[in-house]
C-alpha cells in the first residue's frame, strides 16, 4: 500500500520529460539523429519550418490577381499590358541558433517580406457575341529573387540570373467568362504554373544549427468579379493554390559535434484565398493594389514556431503600376 504513493509521485515526475520527448518524423528516423533527442527536436523543426515556409513563399511568388487591378480580359490581339509590383506579407524568422533543448523555437525577428515581380498578358481572343464570352489572354510572369541582399537567405548559385537577380518563371492563361453589363461585374477565371529556383534560409557551415534549402512549383487558379467605373476599377477574387517542391536539410549533431546530418523530403501543401483587387486608371498608367488574407491549415506540427501559426489566416498585400497598350 505504501509504494502507491511512491510510484504516483515517480510518475508524475516523469510526465513532463514523457511530454517534452518528440518522436522523429520518417525523415528523421535513422540511428545518427535518434541517438539523441535534441537531434530529433532539430530535425523534426527543420522539416516544420519547411513546411511553414513553403505555402509563404508559394503566396509572395503568386499573389492574388494575376493582372493586378484588373477584373476584365484585355479584348483580344494585339492588346497588350505589362506590370511592375510588389507582393509583401509579414513573416516571423525563426531562430536560427535552435538547439533542440525544447520543442519551441523562438523568434529571430519579425519582417515584412517583400516579392517584386513583372508580369505581363497579351489578348488573344476577342470572345463571342456581345459578352465576350470565352474571351482569352495569355498570361506570364518573372520573379525577381535578390540573392545577397536578405538576411540568412540564399538563392542555389546555378539558378537563371540577371545580374545578381535570380529569375523564377510562371506562364498562364486568362478566360473572360462574361464582359460588366449594367449590374453585371465582369467575370474571369485564371491558370498559372509558376517555378522558382531552391531558397535556403540558415548556412549551417556558416555556424548556424540547421538549415533548409526548397524550391517551389506552384498551380494557381483564381476567379475574378468587378466593375469598372470611368477611371476606377474595383472586384473581388477567390484562389485555390498547390504548391509543390523538394526540401534539403542539413544540421549538426548535438550528440556528435562536427558532424553534419542531411535530411531530404518532398512537400506538398494546398491553399484557399480571397482578395480585393482595384485600380486607378489614368491616361498613360494604372495604379494597381489588392488586399487579401491565405486562409490557414493545422499542419499538425511537433514543433511550436513562436508567432507563427501556420492555422491563422495570413494577410498579404500587392501594388504596382500597369501599362496598357
Amino acid at each position: 500500500m505504501r509504494r502507491s504513493p511512491m510510484l504516483l509521485s515517480l510518475a508524475l515526475l516523469a510526465a513532463p520529460a514523457a511530454a517534452a520527448a518528440q518522436a522523429a518524423y520518417p525523415e528523421c528516423n535513422n540511428i545518427l539523429i535518434t541517438v539523441s533527442q535534441s537531434n530529433i527536436n532539430i530535425c523534426n523543426a527543420a522539416v516544420d519550418g519547411a513546411q511553414v515556409f513553403h505555402p509563404v513563399l508559394g503566396l509572395l511568388v503568386s499573389g492574388g490577381n494575376p493582372v493586378l487591378g484588373s477584373t476584365s480580359t484585355l479584348g483580344g490581339f494585339p492588346h497588350l499590358s505589362l506590370t511592375a509590383r510588389v507582393n509583401a506579407t509579414k513573416l516571423s524568422v525563426p531562430d536560427l541558433g535552435y538547439d533542440g533543448s525544447t520543442t519551441t523555437v523562438s523568434q529571430d525577428d519579425e519582417i515584412t517580406a517583400p516579392a517584386p515581380l513583372v508580369e505581363g498578358a497579351l489578348g488573344i481572343l476577342k470572345g463571342f457575341g456581345p459578352t465576350g464570352l470565352f474571351s482569352v489572354d495569355l498570361l506570364a510572369s518573372a520573379q525577381l529573387l535578390p540573392t545577397t541582399q536578405v538576411d540568412n537567405l540564399s538563392v542555389d548559385k546555378d539558378a537563371r540570373k540577371i545580374g545578381d537577380v535570380a529569375l523564377g518563371l510562371g506562364f498562364g492563361a486568362r478566360v473572360g467568362v462574361i464582359r460588366q453589363k449594367a449590374i453585371i461585374p465582369s467575370v474571369t477565371v485564371s491558370y498559372m504554373r509558376r517555378s522558382i529556383p531552391k531558397i535556403t534560409y540558415g548556412d549551417q557551415s556558416g555556424g548556424d544549427t540547421y538549415q533548409f534549402g526548397l524550391d517551389l512549383k506552384a498551380t494557381n487558379l483564381r476567379a475574378v468579379a468587378g466593375y469598372k467605373f470611368a477611371v476606377l476599377t474595383v472586384g473581388a477574387g477567390l484562389g485555390y493554390d498547390k504548391y509543390t517542391g523538394d526540401v534539403d536539410i542539413a544540421f549538426e549533431s548535438q550528440a556528435v559535434p562536427g558532424t553534419v546530418i542531411p535530411v531530404s523530403l518532398e512537400l506538398d501543401n494546398t491553399r484557399t484565398m480571397m482578395f480585393l483587387t482595384g485600380a486607378l486608371d489614368l491616361p498613360v498608367f494604372k495604379i494597381g493594389a489588392e488586399v487579401g488574407y491565405q486562409m490557414g491549415k493545422d499542419q499538425n506540427l511537433r514543433t511550436t514556431f513562436q508567432n507563427n501559426d501556420p492555422a491563422d489566416k495570413r494577410l498579404f498585400a500587392g501594388a504596382g503600376i500597369r501599362l496598357s497598350f
